[in-house]
């Protein structure tokens, strides 16, 4: 695999690399990519619970389950009892 990155994250690698965190590039390419991956877990859990809290959401709006708030004083009194 061939990878072209920009002089700034090559200047990056190299800096980690000179600090001794790392032995070499691939390590700190490595880790980039574990974070990445990481990340994007984290991400489609979360998805995943806004997905699970909308559908509850909808079922209480669909079963009558919800209070309606007609003003910005509505919403602050609504929050104040919480």
């Amino acid at each position: 695999m061939n990878l072209n990155i920009t002089p700034e994250l090559e200047q990056f690698i190299r800096e980690r690399t000179a600090s001794g965190d790392y032995n070499n590039a691939s390590e700190v390419v490595r880790e980039a990519l574990r974070l990445l991956k990481r990340q994007e877990a984290h991400y489609a859990l979360s998805m995943e619970n806004l997905r699970g809290a909308c559908a509850v959401g909808d079922n209480a709006i669909a079963n009558g389950d919800f209070v309606e708030l007609n003003s910005a004083t509505e919403l602050n009194a609504f929050f104040a009892k919480l």
